[in-house]
């Protein structure tokens, strides 16, 4: 009996993974990612099964309902504020710029201040800064959140926030932050913060969506101010952890009509978090005297398309001069790396910043995978020195650049939530050249023979890497 028992369990164990193969093969995004999943599903149903239960997944299909819901809940709120913003819309001029606000779905202003903030002394300077001068509410937004010195002032000031009777919303994501402590959240809802966690399995439905992350950072000042980019909370953002050394990163603050696009993101997130519809302040407001177009570009898994990865292959098309990328992460899928050949096969500068010490060792490996073809192609492909290379900026010739989220990975594409400021400004462009100038002076650039030379386990290992890559 036993025996005949054992054999049903496994029987019907192979028909899921049959069944689960076969919806992988229907709903996967990429080819890639379908054929590793399908492979895996039939033959080693065991472990793969529950794996693609939990994290193989291709839509936040809980999220899409809540999206559904805030169409008909929040309309009229949305509708209102879009209206609102019509004196300060941009004419988009050419095609490109169209369709980045196709993608975004938000529409390019005018009357916008963008301010880089290099590395972690000026932007925590930067955040602490507005969370002072808040008034009426705080929006605050981070994938990780440490409970050291620097969480614990960034939760002084959202305490002092509160006290002096400023709305404080504070969303974390509980994988980024699963070190956080609950007295750490118990401290900051005493002290009247509203607290939520990203909730990403929230209900019976959902309980599997476990791969499906909310990596934005966002901070909002009344609807008026807001901060994207780069950096998380914790002390190794300032360069004060040992294992990662001094931290290269960027962030933006942004004063302007473009705020109410981070506003947006985070109201949409929050409502999926706690079913909330936040009373915030929805009229623009310009103050700036040389003012910037900006568009904001929210990208995530309850997308109908690929956000993140359009956007990147939109910018790459786009360039005629120059395209320069950093990023810590550099595992793209196959149209941004056919996109990013074709454009220094014919004749743009492509530059790839990436770290020199890996901070995940599966997509340090995956990259010695597909970097011979580039660096055959003409792509220039450096790796940062000093430290830790963490920033997400790109830049298109001499007139548009962007800061955001979005690392140039599966899981940045496909599976995160991120956000993105598009801006398309000469001086703004000009500023982005200059810093990233002394970033690839502080590099070394990467040859074809480094990257061929490597013993064949080492090859093997990265070609082994690079095909579990769309499963991550």
């Amino acid at each position: 009996m036993t025996a005949w028992l054992l054999g049903l369990g496994i029987f019907l164990i192979h028909v899921l993974g049959i069944l689960s193969a076969l919806l992988a093969l229907m709903s996967s995004r990429t080819s890639q990612g379908a054929v590793a999943w399908i492979i895996s599903l039939v033959t080693f149903p065991y472990v793969a099964l529950p794996a693609y239960w939990v994290f193989g997944r291709p839509r936040f299909y809980g999220y899409v309902s809540a999206r559904g819901e805030r169409d008909t809940v929040l309309r009229r709120v949305l509708i209102g504020y879009r209206e609102r913003l019509e004196p300060y819309r941009a004419d988009p001029g050419h095609g490109d710029i169209r369709a980045v606000e196709q993608l975004a779905m938000m529409p390019l202003t005018s009357g916008n201040r963008a301010q880089l903030l290099i590395d972690g002394e000026a932007t925590f300077e930067s955040l602490f800064a507005g969370i002072e001068a808040a008034e009426e509410y705080l929006l605050v937004q981070f994938f990780i959140v440490r409970g050291d010195a620097l969480g614990h002032e960034l939760k002084r000031r959202l305490e002092r926030a509160a006290e002096r009777g400023v709305r404080v919303y504070f969303l974390y994501d509980e994988i980024g932050s699963h070190k956080l402590g609950d007295g750490y959240l118990k401290d900051l809802t005493e002290a009247g913060v509203h607290v939520s966690a990203f909730n990403s399995s929230r209900g019976w439905r959902h309980r599997f969506q476990l791969n499906f992350r909310n990596h934005r950072k966002v901070l909002v000042v009344d609807g008026h101010q807001g901060w994207l980019g780069g950096f998380n909370v914790g002390v190794e953002y300032l360069g004060q952890d040992a294992r990662h050394g001094a931290w290269r990163d960027t962030h933006l603050k942004l004063e302007g009509p473009s705020v109410l696009g981070l506003q947006e993101a985070f109201w949409e997130d929050w409502h999926w978090a706690t079913d909330e519809v936040l009373s915030l302040e929805w009229e623009p407001r310009s103050t700036c005297e040389e003012c910037q177009n900006v568009v904001i570009v929210p990208s995530g898994p309850a997308d109908r398309q690929d956000t993140a990865s359009l956007l990147v292959q939109q910018a790459i098309h786009s360039a005629e001069e120059r395209l320069w990328v950093t990023s810590p992460y550099f595992v793209p899928d196959q149209g941004v790396q056919d996109a990013l050949r074709l454009a220094a096969m014919r004749g743009v500068d492509v530059r790839i910043m990436i770290p020199e010490r890996p901070d995940h060792l599966l997509v340090f490996l995956s990259a010695f995978s597909f970097l011979p073809d580039m660096l055959k192609a003409g792509v220039k492909v450096y790796r940062y020195q000093p430290g830790f290379l963490h920033q997400k900026v790109m830049l298109i010739d001499d007139h548009s650049a962007s800061v955001g989220t979005i690392n140039l990975d599966n899981r940045s594409f496909r599976l995160n939530f991120e956000i993105t400021a598009f801006v398309p400004d000469r001086r703004f462009a000009a500023e982005v050249r200059l810093m990233l100038e002394q970033d690839f002076a502080a590099c070394r650039r990467i040859g074809y023979e480094e990257i061929e030379g490597r013993a064949l386990w080492r090859k093997l290992i990265s070609r082994a890497a690079y095909l579990m890559s769309p499963m991550q």
